[in-house]
């Protein structure tokens, strides 16, 4: 090349990288098994099955063709963990990596199919899917309340079904976000609004279409909490037909899509006319007949002998009271006189009845006064006697019976009684008991056993 010459780079057209990338991948890679959750099944008429493999950390979009698959074959579905084998190569149209499956093996649920089970036996065991805890729907409701994304196709769809059908409905709309992290919490928080408020006859949740991941807020335990607290009949409008959520067994009304839950909430407005007309027309003709029939009745009643011959009426009449009054004396008569007689009877059955009781009570008062006079001059006989040994007793022990005897006490000038000699010192002043009197005397001296001092 001359220096005159400009560098000219080779120029390639997209074609040809995503060509020269997709060699790369079936020389380099070729085929392997894979393993991952599926999500984004589609399945369209052609019969070929397109899906996504992911894990944790990335994701490879896989494609099944329908000549390629057996007819025992496994097939994907939302939230499956999968193997799959196949040929790693690039969809030049679309510039994605994707593996072209040949064959499959189940490996069990993914994660969050795991975990979509585990929450739906859990709320389950606990009565919150029991069909007599959910409310039937208001026949026409004057105020709709949803709760979904404000910018999706959802909204969208779900208010042009309510202008086309009924277009006077008031509708209070709860911007949230349908997919993310913070869209459950979102959820929930929406609908204990419009609970606390009660603001709106009936309420609907829901989003468009997607994959599990992206219906996953519907999922989550405080959405379902949020509808089990909520008391205003509730819609679940998640996804398409084939899709299910937690969402759509705690509430009291599953709609398979947004659209078919505005279609639940109202009917056509022409169909409620013409409801209207239906029972406006059956009231009509309800009236019409009662009148017919009242009409008949009075032209009964003024052919009836009674406004033509009243004076026969009424002495025939007279007459049967005058006999049922003569009955009723005769039969009073005898229902008085019978009781009187048996009163009677039972007058004197009760007197002598009486009499003997009397007598009876008498001669028992007459025995138990016996019986008391004895009881008591015994008792008297007892108490005499007893009091007599109390005297003897006492008279035995009475000190001065002893001093007649020709004994006598001695006591010092503070009343002491003199019990031991020992203690006299001559020049005390001492006094003598006696049986007679008292006697006082000045000790001079003392002897003990013959001993003087």
């Amino acid at each position: 090349m001359s220096a005159e010459e400009p560098f000219k780079p080779k120029i390639l057209s997209i074609r040809e990288v995503t060509g020269q990338v997709r060699q790369l991948l079936e020389k380099g890679i070729g085929r392997v098994w894979i393993e991952g959750e599926c999500s984004n099944v589609s399945t369209p008429h052609s019969g070929h099955i397109y899906f996504t493999l992911k894990d944790e950390h990335a994701q490879i979009q896989a494609a099944w063709f329908k000549g390629r698959r057996a007819a025992d074959a496994v097939l994907p579905k939302e939230g499956m963990k999968l193997r799959a084998y196949g040929l790693i190569t690039a969809y030049e149209r679309g510039s994605q990596i994707q593996i072209m499956v040949e064959q499959a093996e189940d490996s069990g649920l993914g994660d969050l199919q795991k975990r979509f089970e585990l929450l739906k036996q859990k709320l389950k065991a606990e009565g919150m899917f029991d069909a007599d805890r959910k409310r039937p729907l208001p026949v026409l409701p004057r105020k709709i309340g949803m709760v979904t994304s404000p910018t999706g196709a959802a909204i969208r769809d779900m208010l042009q079904v309510l202008n086309r059908r009924y277009p006077d409905r008031q509708v209070l709309i709860a911007p949230v976000p349908v997919q993310g992290n913070a869209a459950a919490n979102s959820i929930a928080r929406a609908i204990d609004y419009f609970n606390q408020a009660q603001n709106v006859d009936v309420l609907i949740i829901g989003r468009g279409g997607g994959s599990l991941e992206d219906l996953w807020a519907f999922n989550e335990e405080v959405v379902a909490r949020a509808i089990e607290r909520c008391t205003i009949p509730l819609i679940s409008a998640v996804g398409h037909e084939v899709d299910f959520t937690i969402s759509d067994f705690v509430a009291d009304l599953r709609a398979p899509t947004p659209s078919a839950a505005a279609e639940l909430v109202v009917g056509q407005k022409k169909e409620f006319e013409q409801q209207v007309n239906r029972l406006q027309q059956r009231l009509r003709s309800a009236l019409q007949q009662k009148g017919l029939h009242l009409r008949n009745r009075l032209n009964q009643l003024q052919a009836h002998k009674l406004f033509h011959e009243p004076v026969h009426l009424v002495s025939g009449y007279r007459q049967k009271v005058i006999r049922y009054e003569d009955r009723m004396q005769r039969a009073l008569l005898r229902e008085v006189k019978e009781p009187q007689h048996k009163l009677s009877e039972q007058r004197l059955v009760m007197q002598h009845r009486l009499e003997h009781q009397l007598r009876e009570s008498q001669r028992h008062l007459d025995e138990l006064d016996q019986q008391r006079h004895r009881a008591l001059k015994s008792h008297v006989e007892q108490q005499r006697n007893r009091l007599k040994s109390c005297e003897q007793q006492l008279n035995a022990f009475n000190p001065f019976q002893v001093l007649r005897r020709g004994f006598s006490i001695t006591r010092d000038e503070h009343g002491k009684v003199i019990t031991d000699i020992a203690d006299l010192q001559p020049g005390l002043q001492l006094e003598t008991i006696t049986h007679q009197g008292k006697l006082h005397s000045t000790l001079d001296r003392t002897e003990q056993n013959g001993q003087a001092s």
